[in-house]
């Protein structure tokens, strides 16, 4: 099928039905015919052990995966526009939302250490993800890298869940603008929700006002990438601005008894202070979507660290010091879990000051939704384009530069979300889906260093295996000591030890196989060793409702792909294969890899 049908197929000009013909959106061979489809399906083992060992290249996802969108998107973004692009999809709804409710029920004051050691997570995580960036720059973000890196199964499995962060983040901050929005107008936060009585508990609290704002943001997003942008760093710098009046207002009226009364700093002990880093991670999710950017940089290896690094590094500062303002303002057990920092004006007296707060918390979500809008879509034309999604969703509007079809799909999956979720099961949900995937970066990012197709030996990917496999082994033994409760420092140290000499072996014993052409994540093999153990160590924390959520979803995962995700990504790898030149030497997507060792 050459690029022309396959447009015509996905777009229905090649077999009546329009649009929403299935055949339109499945379009590869095995889905064809029901004879075709029942052949695919006795094929599935085979197909997945295929996938499952295919790795793509680097110049495979910059070059022929990037035709299938047929057109190009503008590289017009510079650190400038990714550092504020970074700003604003990140701080959101969370800590205006969730740092009253973690400070009241889990951490106490010590709600600055959560955040701080979150954020030491998400930067370590940052850094990772910058060295796929810059030497990957193309729209598909952790799924390009896991598809080069770990190979289609997992990457897909990876896709899934930051598909579901992105519904969810975009859901929770919308939700969080409706609760903004009545302050604002001096009502409750469920004022302007409908009420179904007949709907589960947590989801029965409807909300028309989020996903009213969602599509708003999704015509933004369609519009104009550069427009969009400067749009987003304006309101960006004003938010910023909101930011600063908080903490300087708030300080102005602290009382530093509120660190240590009524119970203490840390008066849920460590484990609270830790499983509120675990929510409060959901402050920091959205830079993922920074990463899917690197298609419209001008210049990827300067403009990407400066605009990653930079914006989380701003990020956690300003979060730790709007904490410590908070709680330095009332004490823990005084913070309201709904609107924090409105009501803790009030109580020191500048009751004016809530709707300062309101009005900077809406613009930060309005802008958060927006860059979210903007990098979600980017994400799913990526996966779109392996056809792991229907290929339609990877086209490139040619007016506008911008993926209009997976813009428009995006918005009405958050906005579904939006419509019934509360934001206590979103929070949960996100901070696992997320904690995970940049876990899965991390180990990429050794594979990257340490492995290379046809040129590693068999000893020495033998010795990589190994030591992966005693770093995670001893991050997971840490994490389940820390969440059984288990008391005694044994244990700790036992998996603290393991974990350091699983690094260790990684820097005697093997050879880089690889080194990043414009810019690498510095002390490797430490820094993406802690990113393991401390997202590990995270998931340890969260609560068991949330893991519930997560296997289902996974499992819905794993259904889409046995029955039309792997057959469809076969399919098209196989083509492509056929169609390239048979002499040259191709690992990629449909063909599996080769041998890697070598005597």
């Amino acid at each position: 099928m050459t690029a022309g049908e396959e447009r015509s197929s996905c777009l229905g000009g090649g077999g009546g039905g329009g649009f929403f013909r299935f055949g339109n959106w499945f379009p590869e061979e095995s889905f064809q015919s029901w004879g075709n489809y029942a052949r695919a399906i006795r094929e599935t083992p085979t197909r997945l052990v295929d996938r499952m060992f295919s790795r793509s290249e680097d110049a495979l996802e910059l070059t022929e995966i990037k035709t299938r969108s047929l057109h190009e998107m503008k590289k017009t973004l510079t650190w400038w526009d990714i550092l504020w692009f970074g700003l604003g999809a990140v701080m959101g709804a969370g800590i205006f939302v969730l740092t009253g409710l973690e400070a009241r029920t889990a951490a106490g004051p010590a709600v600055i250490l959560s955040y701080l050691f979150s954020g030491v997570s998400a930067l370590l995580a940052v850094m990772c993800y910058t060295e796929f960036a810059v030497e990957i720059p193309v729209a598909g973000g952790s799924f390009a890298y896991l598809r080069v890196e770990l190979g289609d199964f997992i990457a897909f499995i990876a896709a899934g869940n930051i598909l579901l962060e992105y519904l969810v983040t975009g859901a929770a901050v919308a939700r969080a603008w409706t609760s903004y929005f009545a302050t604002l107008l001096n009502h409750r936060p469920d004022d302007f929700r409908i009420v179904v009585p007949a709907l589960p508990h947590n989801y029965n609290h409807l909300d028309p006002i989020a996903v009213a704002v969602i599509a708003l943001a999704g015509l933004g997003a369609i519009f104009s990438t550069k427009h969009s942008s400067r749009f987003n760093y304006v309101t960006t710098i004003i938010h910023v601005g909101f930011i600063i009046f908080i903490v300087v207002a708030g300080l102005v009226h602290a009382d530093p008894t509120n660190l240590t009364a009524p119970h203490g700093f840390a008066p849920y002990g460590a484990h609270g202070v830790f499983q509120a880093s675990a929510v409060l991670f959901f402050a920091y999710v959205g830079f993922d979507a920074i990463a899917t950017r690197a298609e419209e940089t001008k210049n990827p290896g300067r403009d990407l660290p400066v605009g990653l690094i930079g914006s989380m590094c701003v990020i956690i500062v300003l979060y730790c010091s709007m904490a410590l303002t908070l709680v330095l303002m009332q004490p823990y057990d005084g913070i309201d879990p709904n609107a924090p920092f409105a009501v803790a004006f009030d109580a020191v007296g500048l009751w004016w000051a809530k709707y300062v707060v309101a009005l900077g918390a809406l613009k930060g979500m309005t802008t958060a939704l927006l860059a979210a809008a903007i990098g979600q879509a980017r994400y799913v034309t990526h996966i779109a384009r392996s056809h792991l999604v229907p290929p339609c969703l990877a086209l490139v509007s040619d007016a506008r530069k911008t993926p209009v079809a997976a813009t428009v799909t995006m918005v009405a999956g958050i906005s579904a979300f939006a419509l019934f979720t509360e934001l206590a099961v979103l929070s949960n949900l996100l901070s696992i889906a997320t904690l995970f995937i940049f876990t899965l970066v991390a180990v990429a990012l050794f594979v990257r260093r340490y492995y290379v197709a046809g040129e590693t030996t068999a000893a020495d990917r033998n010795k990589l295996v190994a030591c992966l496999a005693v770093i995670l082994a001893a991050s997971v033994g840490f994490a389940l000591g820390w969440a059984l409760d288990v008391e005694g420092v044994a244990l700790y140290a036992v998996a603290g030890v393991v974990w350091f000499l699983g690094t260790l072996g990684l820097q005697l014993f093997l050879k880089k196989a690889r080194a990043p052409k414009l810019w690498g994540t510095p002390l490797v093999p430490w820094l993406p060793s802690a990113s393991i153990a401390i997202n590990v160590f995270l998931l340890g924390s969260i609560d068991k409702a949330s893991y519930f959520r997560f296997l289902i979803w996974t499992l819905i995962l794993l259904v889409y792909y046995f029955f039309f995700g792997l057959h469809a990504s076969y399919d098209i790898a196989k083509q492509a294969a056929r169609e390239r030149n048979p002499s040259e030497k191709v690992v990629e997507e449909g063909a599996a890899a080769p041998p890697a060792e070598t005597s």
